[in-house]
């Protein structure tokens, strides 16, 4: 009899009597998602599309987002914090310069209210500050512009330890970190003592600097 005649007879859909099983072929995928997942946990799918790319893979981003839906890796801020913490690994102690640096933001303001930020850098190896950037905004491409002026001098550090602020976090500052070998370590969210060296160097630079000087423009900020 017809497949559609066998179907009533069973009383199944003719899809269900038709259905072959398709073996999933993603396991290497979601294995390696699961991963960066771990490692980034603050980046969403598109972020993490792109660091499948700088590997070499050539996803497509519709089936990343399939099993990154799949894997239930969009994760609440509970979920998040444990998952982070379960992976994370104390970092050594450097030995030398350039071995890994510090980066963090400190805002001040003018004699007539203005805010504006600076970003503070500091060798985890020697404590001294390899440069600051003053700025009323300083986005992820300002950040790594300023790098680039750095490293024409000194060079640029194996890892830099950040919080997870979206200047950091975002893409412009992740495909700079790519392009010029540098890895990004991100500590966990609401522990500042995991970047204790630049806390360090903030509260005296505060001290010694910001709450002793009144200044009245931007420019002045800088040349101070």
């Amino acid at each position: 009899i017809s497949g559609r005649r066998a179907a009533e007879i069973m009383c199944i859909h003719r899809s269900s009597f038709r259905y072959r099983c398709v073996r999933d072929r993603s396991g290497p995928l979601r294995e390696r998602l699961r991963e960066l997942a771990t490692e980034y946990p603050r980046y969403g799918y598109r972020m993490l599309t792109d660091k499948l790319r700088q590997e070499g893979r050539s996803d497509n981003h519709k089936r990343v987002y399939r099993v990154y839906r799949e894997e239930k890796l969009q994760l609440p801020k509970r979920r998040r914090k444990r998952i982070r913490s379960a992976k994370r690994i104390p970092l050594a102690a450097p030995t030398r310069l350039n071995e890994r640096w510090s980066m963090d933001f400190v805002h001040d303001a003018l004699f007539d209210g203005t805010v504006f930020r600076v970003l503070t850098i500091v060798d985890d190896h020697s404590r001294e500050s390899p440069g600051l950037l003053v700025s009323r905004s300083i986005p992820g491409e300002h950040v790594g512009r300023h790098l680039d002026r750095i490293a024409e001098e000194r060079g640029l550090p194996d890892t830099i330890v950040v919080d997870n602020g979206p200047e950091f976090t975002g893409r412009a500052l992740d495909e700079w970190a790519y392009r010029r070998g540098v890895r990004l370590h991100f500590i966990e969210p609401g522990k500042p003592v995991q970047n204790c060296f630049i806390e360090s160097f903030n509260g005296k630079f505060r001290e010694e600097c910001l709450n002793e000087h009144w200044f009245t423009s931007l420019e002045d900020a800088k040349t101070t």
